[in-house]
C-alpha cells in the first residue's frame, strides 16, 4: 500500500527545520527488522562478527569513500543493531566541486539521512545476493545531534562499552 497521510500518519523523529547537512558530529543507531541477531555474537565482552557483520564493517568503513564530506568515528557492530557517530565536515553544506560555490545544490546527498539510506543499502543488496533475508533494517534510524564534547565522550564510552554490557542493551534479545 501507496504511503498516505490520512491512513498512516507517519511523524518524523527528526528535529523540524534543522539542516542535516550542517557541519558537526551525530549519534547513528540503526536496527535489524524484528531485531533479529545478524551480524554474529557476543562472546566473553566482545562482538565476534560473522559474514555479515563484516559486510556491515566493511559498508560503515567506505562511508567516506562514498560521503567524503563525512568521517566515520566511533562505531560498533552488535548482534542486531549499529551505533557509530559520523563527523559531518564544515564545507559539506550544497558543495558541489562540479558547480560554483555561489550556486546553491539542493537535494539530499550530503545529509545524514542520505548517508544512512547508502549504508543500510549496501548491507541489504548483500544479504538480498547472499541470504534469503530480503528485510534487514527496520525502517527509520535514531539520531542524536551532539552538542557537546561531554555529550561525545558519554556516547563514544557508550559506543565502545556496548558489547560489555549487551545483556544490560535495549536492543538485547
Amino acid at each position: 500500500m501507496k504511503y498516505n497521510p490520512e491512513i498512516h500518519r507517519r511523524r518524523s523523529i527528526r528535529l523540524k527545520g534543522y539542516d542535516y547537512s550542517r557541519a558537526g558530529f551525530y549519534f547513528i543507531t540503526i536496527c535489524t527488522q524484528n531485531r533479529l541477531c545478524l551480524f554474529g555474537k557476543i562472546d566473553n565482552g566482545g562482538m565476534n562478527l560473522n559474514d555479515a557483520g563484516r559486510i556491515v564493517e566493511k559498508c560503515l568503513s567506505a562511508i567516506p569513500d562514498h560521503y567524503p564530506h563525512a568521517k566515520l568515528r566511533e562505531c560498533i557492530i552488535m548482534p542486531n543493531h549499529v551505533h557509530f557517530i559520523v563527523e559531518i565536515t564544515v564545507g559539506a553544506n550544497n558543495y558541489s566541486p562540479l558547480h560554483s560555490s555561489s550556486i546553491p545544490i539542493h537535494g539530499t546527498s550530503k545529509t545524514i539521512g542520505s548517508i544512512v539510506r547508502g549504508f543500510k543499502i549496501g548491507v541489504t543488496k548483500w544479504f538480498r545476493e547472499k541470504t534469503d533475508i530480503y528485510t534487514v533494517w527496520q525502517r527509520n534510524y535514531y539520531e542524536h545531534i551532539i552538542r557537546g564534547e561531554q555529550s561525545y565522550l558519554k556516547l563514544s564510552k557508550y559506543i565502545i562499552n556496548n558489547p560489555k554490557l549487551w545483556q544490560n542493551d535495549q536492543y538485547y534479545e
